[in-house]
This record gives structure tokens, C-alpha cells and sequence, in this order.
């Protein structure tokens, strides 16, 4: 098993070097001088030409990308020019509540997702795996903003049960419970297109293994129904559907974005909507490669953990 950790990680690095070219060039792409947008007002010749110097932007695209990966290397993401502190602090600030938000979401779709797939397979054709499937289908199907922005106005504005946005409250706030009454809606509304993906794929891994001949053994000599389905069929079908929970991770991750800006939640999201718009170079570059970085993590400890569930992988 160390050694199957130990290959993976190493095929993470040429991953992950390739995430930090990509991140370089998209942000060098975009249109437009960063630093007349950063100046505003103040854009004048002079002061363009000693902020692109400062920034290092007045050399090749190769020097700048091996002068950003040598810091990089040294733990340096650089210096947010708009909120004047260090890159790698403010994006470490952020991505925790983003983890917050994105991991209560990963639990919360993993749990009803694997509820869902796995009544809808026993129950296959009966109205619960009817309703079941339709709900799944509506759920893929909204978009995840506008979900978001229709339960404000249903529980925030009209019923006033949950708060519309923020993560703490302004005044009296700070507490576990605080968190969880703000955490709700924006993990709801996360959660719920990676909840149907999950139970759809959960319900035909069920009914594939149910299919099995050793399942209809375990039923002909007298196996409980509850042991066939969560001992046998369950433990089985769930090998299958663990790679996918680690795929809707990094679909979460990224969801987050929109859903922090919907609910104004202090995250990395926000976060790269405000750099992106005033031009933050360094700090965009260094957001989305935590973000990506984040992902590939997620993904090589799905397949860990469907290496350590399934013996034959091994």
C-alpha cells in the first residue's frame, strides 16, 4: 500500500507542474495592462512603466514564470499589490473557510447521495425510485446560483430561518452554532447537484451487483435481506462510487466560487471574483493553484481509499 502511495504522489508532480504553467499562462493571457488597472486614476506613463517593473512585468513571460515557480518553491507566493499583504497568508485565510463550506457540502451530498442510490436500487420501479429519480433530475438540472439566490428569498427574506449571507453574524457572533446557522444554505445549495450525480451513479452500481451471481447465493441460503444489501451489495457497489465522490470534491471546490458570491461567504471564491476584477495578478495565480492543487489531493485520496476497500485493486 506505501508503494502505491508513494507512485501516486509521484505521478502528482508532473500534475501539478503542469497546473502551475497552465494558471501562468491564462492569467497572461487575459486582456488588457495590469497595471493601469491597478492604478486607476493614477495610470499615468510614468507610473505604469515603474509599477510593471515592480511587478516584474516588463521582462519575457519565461523570466517571469521562472521567477514566480523559484519563489513559488520557497513558499512565496509573492505580495498582494490590493491588500498589501503576503499572498500565501490571505489565501491560507480564505481557503479555511472555504474548506468549511465545500467540506460540509462533500458530506452532506456524499450522505444523501448514497442514501438516495441506494433505496432507489431496491425499491427499482416503485414510486419511491420514481420520485426519487425525478427529484435527482430536477437537481442536476438547476443551476446552482440561481438555486442559491431562490432559498434567500424563501428561507432569508420571506420565512427569515436562516440568514442571507455572511459567515459569522455582525453582532453577537462567532459561536459553532452561529456557523452552522449561516453554513446551512450556502452547503444546501452546494450540495445539491453533486448529491443527485452521486445517487444516480450509486443507484446503477446497487443494481449492477445486485444482478451478481454471488448475491443470489447469499439470498438462496438464507441471508437476511438487510445483510445481502449493506454487508454485501452496499460494501461493493460503494468501490465503484468512491472515485466519483473524489471528482465531485473538486466539482465542489469549484462550485464554491459562485455559491461564496451568492452568500457572501469570506472565502478563496470571493476571494478570486475581487482579484480577477482589479487585476491581482499574483494573488488569482495563487488562489486557483491551491485550489487546483487541492483538487489533485482529493482525487489521489479517493483512489487510497478505493484501493484500500477493494483488495483486488492491489
Amino acid at each position: 500500500m506505501s508503494a502505491y502511495i508513494a507512485k501516486r504522489l509521484l505521478a502528482a508532480i508532473p500534475v501539478l507542474f503542469g497546473l502551475t504553467v497552465i494558471v501562468f499562462l491564462i492569467m497572461a493571457m487575459i486582456p488588457g495592462d495590469p497595471a493601469t488597472a491597478i492604478l486607476g486614476s493614477y495610470a499615468t506613463p510614468e507610473n505604469v512603466e515603474k509599477l510593471n517593473r515592480d511587478l516584474g512585468l516588463d521582462k519575457s513571460l519565461l523570466q517571469q514564470y521562472l521567477i514566480w515557480i523559484a519563489n513559488l518553491f520557497q513558499g512565496d507566493l509573492g505580495r498582494s499589490y490590493t491588500l498589501n499583504r503576503p499572498v500565501l497568508d490571505e489565501v491560507l485565510e480564505r481557503f479555511s473557510a472555504t474548506l468549511i463550506l465545500a467540506g460540509t457540502a462533500l458530506v452532506l451530498c456524499s450522505i444523501l447521495g448514497l442514501i438516495a442510490g441506494v433505496v432507489s436500487a431496491v425499491r427499482q420501479f416503485s414510486w419511491v425510485d420514481k420520485t426519487i429519480t425525478l427529484v435527482v433530475l430536477v437537481g442536476i438540472s438547476i443551476p446552482s446560483f440561481w438555486l442559491g439566490l431562490l432559498l434567500i428569498l424563501v428561507f432569508a427574506v420571506n420565512l427569515r430561518w436562516f440568514p442571507a449571507s455572511g459567515m459569522y453574524a455582525i453582532y453577537g457572533g462567532g459561536g459553532p452554532l452561529d456557523l452552522l446557522h449561516h453554513l446551512f444554505l450556502p452547503a444546501l445549495t452546494l450540495a445539491v447537484v453533486a448529491t443527485g450525480v452521486i445517487a444516480r451513479l450509486t443507484r446503477t452500481a446497487m443494481l449492477e451487483v445486485l444482478r451478481q451471481d454471488y448475491i443470489r447465493t447469499a439470498r438462496a441460503k438464507g441471508v437476511t435481506e438487510n445483510r445481502v444489501i449493506y454487508r454485501h451489495a452496499f460494501k461493493a457497489a460503494l468501490v465503484t462510487v468512491i472515485p466519483v465522490i473524489g471528482i465531485q470534491a473538486g466539482f465542489v471546490l469549484g462550485g464554491a466560487v459562485y455559491i461564496e458570491t451568492v452568500f457572501q461567504w469570506p472565502g478563496i471564491g470571493s476571494m478570486l471574483v475581487k482579484a480577477i476584477s482589479t487585476r491581482d495578478l499574483l494573488l488569482v495565480q495563487g488562489g486557483v493553484l491551491v485550489v487546483a492543487s487541492a483538487y489533485v489531493l482529493f482525487n489521489l485520496a479517493a483512489d487510497v481509499l478505493q484501493t484500500v476497500l477493494d483488495p483486488r485493486l492491489r
